[in-house]
């Protein structure tokens, strides 16, 4: 067991590597230089804004003469340290507070300093949305953490909640564009949304998109919407590339399981599945076919009880699965975050076996009781199940591997 387990993490981190934001963002520009002896200046934002930075500097080096990057608490790299050009802010995800709000102003100085006319190189990677924030007149920061909270909660997709994100902020929704419409500007996209939308990524900083708001929104939060006044106006030369994404992750993991002799199958993806179905059919298909490896991606959906308990949706889907595959010797599960984080807490999803319900159990936990209450991560830290990585300096959302 403890060889599939490891086929598995090794299956996972191959996945990681192809999308790692430094080696991406590198190989972007040896590939696609920018042109060369003028200054360049920097603004990476996002979970995975670090590791992109580094991948400018890499290339740039002290051509980028001022930079600054957003990102996670915790996810700063510390060589970011070497280069003194470059400011650093660590702010609050999934939910916005105070750092965030000083991200924002701090955002808005950087931009209205910038020469006309400069080179800009823009780093966006999902997270974005709570990192950074420079709410409309008549928008609070309570008030912005209270629908969050709210929109983390409700099952909603990544398109419906940022549509909601983009309705409050003078950054969003293309704001952040018009703000630099005297640049330049080159933007590199590490994707965590489907279909690889730049109006989506990061709630659209760089583009202006139109779009419907969703239509099951509480009372409280469209009275708030309809009293606040949206922003329009004009953006510059804006360059929108998608440096990673989920297929180039997927089709790594494909590569190194083909590289160990398995057979590998590719599933349907899990945006806008239910978490917990996707977890049953992720080991129904595992089951049903020949001996391999079955792998898939995406952003599965968890709608959180009242008092939501530990983990996220990896490990929502990954209790699920082992519920599943109960008693069986051989089968495993991987799923997690490709950022590195899934949920409340350090882990970033879960390896599960035929032995994960009986693990738990002996200490005392009810697997439906905890899946049912949001509450997989406690289910999973007695089991021994929970997987972690720490931040991965990617972000292309969530990638299972079962094994069999």
């Amino acid at each position: 067991m403890t060889d599939r387990r490891d086929t598995a993490r090794r299956i996972y981190q191959a996945a990681l590597a192809a999308v790692e934001g430094r080696r991406c963002v590198r190989g972007y520009l040896a590939a696609n230089p920018l042109p060369k002896g003028e200054p360049v200046y920097l603004l990476a934002i996002g979970k995975a804004a670090a590791s992109m930075a580094l991948g400018a500097l890499d290339e740039y080096g002290t051509r980028i003469v001022q930079g600054l990057v957003i990102t996670k608490a915790g996810f700063v790299d510390a060589e970011m340290a070497v280069f003194p050009q470059i400011h650093c802010l660590e702010s609050s995800h999934p939910v916005p507070d105070q750092r965030s709000l000083v991200a924002g102003e701090r955002l808005l100085r950087f931009v209205h300093a910038l020469p006309v006319d400069a080179k800009v190189l823009c780093l966006i990677s999902g997270g974005a949305s709570a990192l950074v924030e420079a709410p409309l007149p008549g928008v609070s920061l309570d008030e912005l953490a209270a629908i969050n909270d709210w929109l983390l909660a409700s099952g909603l997709d990544i398109q419906a909640i940022n549509q909601v994100r983009k309705a409050l902020s003078h950054i969003k929704g293309g704001g952040l564009a018009g703000l630099l419409a005297r640049q330049r500007v080159v933007a590199l996209y590490i994707s965590d949304v489907p279909a690889d939308d730049p109006a989506v990524i990061g709630s659209g900083l760089l583009l202006r998109k139109s779009g419907k708001l969703p239509d099951n929104l509480p009372h409280w939060l469209r009275d708030k919407l309809s009293s606040v006044v949206p922003e329009c106006g004009g953006s510059g030369a804006i360059s929108h590339n998608i440096v990673a994404n989920l297929e180039q992750a997927l089709l790594a993991a494909e590569a190194e399981a083909q590289s160990l002799g398995l057979l590998v199958r590719r599933l349907a993806g899990m945006s806008g599945e239910d978490a917990v179905e996707a977890g049953r059919r992720i080991v129904r298909e595992l089951l049903a076919g020949p001996v391999g490896v079955v792998i898939t991606g995406g952003e599965p959906l968890i709608t959180l009880p009242e008092r939501p308990g530990r983990g996220g949706r990896c490990q929502s889907l990954a209790l699920s699965a082992a519920i599943q595959l109960t008693g069986m010797v051989g089968p495993v599960v991987l799923a997690a975050g490709s950022d590195g984080n899934d949920g409340p807490g350090e882990a970033a999803g879960a390896l599960v076996d035929g032995g994960t319900i009986a693990r738990g159990l002996a200490q005392g936990l009810d697997a439906r009781q905890c899946l049912f209450s949001a509450d997989a991560g406690r289910f999973l830290a007695a089991s021994g199940d929970l997987f972690s990585t720490g931040p991965t300096g990617s972000n292309v959302t969530d990638v299972v591997i079962g094994l069999r």
